[in-house]
């Protein structure tokens, strides 16, 4: 590592993983020695256990190895605080894939807090460089789709709740879709520990996709948890922006590094977004706007544009 030490301030923004997981990933790309102070400052428990956080933190640097990568991640699949597998495997692979790359993710098993235990197998090749994105049109609904699961001792009446108090609530709001979501019994030899959630996703004509989920916890009725991943996908759906809450800051790495101007419309702009964007510019000095859009379609909702100049991150391996 040949470049200035990179001093970062852990504690500031979000002040937790996601400083670590975007300034980690940048400085071993860039090769910037990094020091990282007082990171997770603000947090109780140390939170990096997730399977999906892992992903997050190696996949932009395998994207530029020198060969294809085989990473067995250990660690919560289905955990509280991170995206669940399946929200990675549904939505963050299709839309992240547009940057011109294909990663295959196997899920080996399953793991629940507070043991964790799962692995997963994820797989890619190297590329060349990232393309731009452009993800603003977000068309109309036309899918809404999901699993509600239950694993370990948990019966499966609970997964048939969760799945029929999420359907209620969409209908209430969504009447002319078919709400196609499945229960199921995660198999023994595929689960470890005990564990219950949802995750139910719409898709749009243009190829978007929001999702909504909640994990089962002691003491919180299977309707609810079903109700609160529902109304998570309707708010989602409301803001009018083509990408969720949760997809917008795993997004902002690969328009950093991407060649070329990516554009995605987004609702709010969350605090861990704000926190990627900052240290992306800090590091790899990517050029990011953030401003209002001004379709016409958006002027009463809370609906964003971010934009980038990527730095064209160039792979001498490939």
């Amino acid at each position: 590592m040949a470049g200035q030490l990179v001093e970062v301030d852990g504690g500031i923004m979000e002040g937790g993983g996601q400083i670590l997981r975007v300034s980690t990933a940048l400085s071993s790309l860039l090769g910037l020695p990094l020091r990282v102070q007082k990171i997770r400052a603000g947090r109780s428990t140390p939170g990096l256990r997730s399977v999906c956080l892992l992903m997050q933190v190696s996949m932009p640097c395998v994207l530029f190895a020198a060969s294809p990568s085989e990473l067995h991640l250990k660690g919560g699949t289905n955990a509280e605080m991170a995206p669940q597998i399946d929200y990675t495997a549904m939505v963050f692979k299709p839309i992240v894939e547009k940057f011109g790359f294909k990663f295959n993710c196997d899920i080996k098993t399953r793991g629940y807090y507070p043991k964790g235990g799962g692995e997963v197998i994820v797989r890619m090749s190297p590329i060349k460089q990232l393309n731009a994105i452009n993800l603003t049109d977000r068309g109309s609904v036309t899918k809404i789709y999901g699993r509600a699961f239950v694993a370990g001792v948990l019966p499966f009446k609970v997964a048939k709740d969760m799945a029929a108090a999420a359907v209620r609530c969409i209908r209430k709001e969504i009447r002319d879709l078919y709400v196609n979501i499945q229960p199921i019994q995660e198999p023994k030899d595929q689960a470890f520990g005990n564990g219950s959630g949802i995750i139910i996703v719409a898709e749009t004509s243009t190829g978007c996709l929001f999702a909504g989920s909640s994990l089962g916890k002691r003491g919180v009725s299977a309707d609810k948890v079903g109700i609160d991943a529902a109304e998570m996908l309707l708010a989602n759906l409301r803001h009018g922006g083509a990408v969720d809450e949760y997809l917008q800051d795993q997004l902002i790495i690969f328009m950093a590094l991407a060649n070329g101007v990516s554009r995605i419309k987004t609702g709010p702009v969350t605090l861990h977004t704000q926190t990627a964007i900052h240290f992306a510019e800090q590091l790899a000095k990517a050029k990011f706007t953030v401003k209002k859009s001004e379709d016409e379609e958006d002027v009463s909702k809370d609906t964003y544009v971010i934009e980038c100049q990527g730095i064209g991150m160039t792979n001498s391996n490939v």
